[in-house]
């Protein structure tokens, strides 16, 4: 029987390979298959050939957008400003220190004043700023006509933020005839002038008078009006008592009027006074009630035409 060439060299290479061991020797039971072998063989030189597998290039890196540094820093993006400590309000500084001009208490501007005569001048103003005004603020005279009055005056109490003061300061008008306007400040216990807002340039505050000779027209006016508020009973319901001094220039006649916040009148609402010379009486006005944030003007409307006030009614 003739074989086929290739059953032939396989037969050859078995009685070949198996003449080169000898008969002690004896492959591993744990030795892999002569077929597994050579291939594990032309797979590594295949590799090898090939050489080492290079990426094409870097990596990538991804860098958080606002996130933190790796140092723990935050980046540019996280950084924020903190606005400064109590005195900035949506946006807006608030000074320590700053002063609005709420009103003329009295005298209000052009006032008829005779030659010589005394009187006192009343601001109203505000704590508009952050800090507290004690005894150590001063009212002081800035510029224009003194008119007998002090360099300065401590302030009558403490001004709470957003609070107001009444500030008086006697005067005397001068004995020619003629006008005359007297420019006052704040200032602070350092020496500093407050800025007024609603002021004269939003620095000052001023009286304003004219001195008329007896000859010229009214020399009787109405110069100087207070108030003083109590009230009796519970809050809710009880009566004020609202008192006014009057205090006119000379001889004369007032009319004034009562005008309450809610805009109702009775008979007590309207009255006259009577002067035989310069000087100061008091009326009084009651009202019914036990409601806080009311509030009364003293309308003089002769010889004046001005309001004087407001008074205001808090309970207690």
């Amino acid at each position: 029987m003739k074989l086929h060439p290739i059953l032939t060299l396989i037969v050859l290479t078995s009685l070949l390979f198996s003449g080169c061991m000898s008969a002690g020797e004896r492959r591993p039971a744990n030795s892999p298959p002569i077929a597994f072998t050579a291939a594990a063989l032309t797979l590594d030189a295949q590799l090898t050939q090939a050489g080492p597998q290079t990426p094409a290039g870097p990596l990538a890196t991804q860098t958080p957008i606002g996130g933190p540094t790796l140092s723990g820093a935050a980046s540019p993006a996280q950084t924020e400003t903190l606005s400064p400590a109590a005195t900035t309000l949506a946006g807006t500084t608030v000074p320590c220190d700053a002063a609005k001009f709420v009103m003329d208490v009295t005298i209000p501007d052009h006032t008829l004043m005779s030659g010589d005569q005394t009187f006192t001048k009343t601001w109203r103003l505000a704590n508009i700023g952050t800090c507290a005004w004690n005894s150590s603020y001063t009212l002081v005279f800035d510029t224009g006509d003194l008119m007998g009055g002090p360099a300065s005056l401590p302030l009558p109490q403490s001004v709470a933020p957003g609070a107001t003061v009444d500030l008086s300061v006697p005067l005397q008008a001068p004995s020619a005839n003629g006008s005359y306007r007297g420019f006052w400040r704040l200032r602070n216990p350092s020496g500093a002038m407050l800025p007024i807002s609603g002021g004269y340039n939003d620095r000052s505050f001023y009286v304003d008078i004219q001195v008329k000779g007896s000859g010229f027209g009214r020399t009787f006016i109405v110069t100087d009006v207070t108030f003083a508020v109590s009230h009796t009973g519970d809050c809710s319901s009880g009566t004020y008592t609202v008192s006014a001094k009057v205090t006119t220039s000379g001889a004369g006649s007032v009319s004034y009027v009562w005008r309450r916040s809610d805009g109702l009148t009775d008979t007590l609402s309207n009255g006259t006074l009577t002067y035989s010379a310069a000087g100061t009486q008091t009326i009084s006005y009651a009202w019914p009630s036990g409601a806080t944030g009311l509030s009364m003007i003293l309308y003089v409307d002769n010889p004046n035409h001005h309001e004087f006030g407001p008074a205001l009614l808090n309970c207690p």
